[in-house]
């Protein structure tokens, strides 16, 4: 069994394609509602630094919080903007995807296929309908 974990929100469209196309290389991941469960500040940190990415380009903007805190301003540091997203879970952008291959911000959700040690098993189209894999479990162009 391949140890994946995704941070999911059911509600959004863009990690429910995520969650399948794991489940489409035959693995079922650890899922964590982190709406529900937040990361802590370190588990927080170490997905940014596993990703490679600042804390700022991890920030969801298009929610409530980001604009009522002014959290566009550039007087916020690192550690600060870490701080918000702890406060407002739903200032993290999702999905998340931690594989033995790799950490990633999975948007968009086929950004999941460069970390997923296993392949595809079949084929694969998003929800809106958009076709990502085919019936022999390659990805399309």
């Amino acid at each position: 069994m391949t140890d994946i974990t995704i941070y999911h929100n059911p509600a959004c469209g863009t990690s429910r394609n995520t969650l399948a196309l794991i489940r489409n290389s035959g693995v079922e991941p650890t899922i964590i509602l982190y709406l529900e469960t937040p990361p802590d500040r370190d588990k927080l940190e170490e997905l940014i630094t596993a990703m490679q990415i600042s804390p700022r380009a991890l920030l969801r903007k298009n929610v409530e919080p980001y604009e009522e805190l002014g959290l566009a301003q550039d007087r916020f540091n690192d550690s600060e903007l870490i701080q918000a997203m702890l406060d407002h879970p739903i200032l993290i952008n999702r999905p998340i995807v931690v594989t033995p291959l790799g950490t990633r911000l999975c948007r968009p959700s086929e950004a999941v296929l460069d970390i997923l040690p296993n392949p595809q098993q079949g084929e694969f189209s998003k929800e809106d309908g958009e076709k990502l894999i085919d019936k022999d479990g390659h990805r399309l162009p």
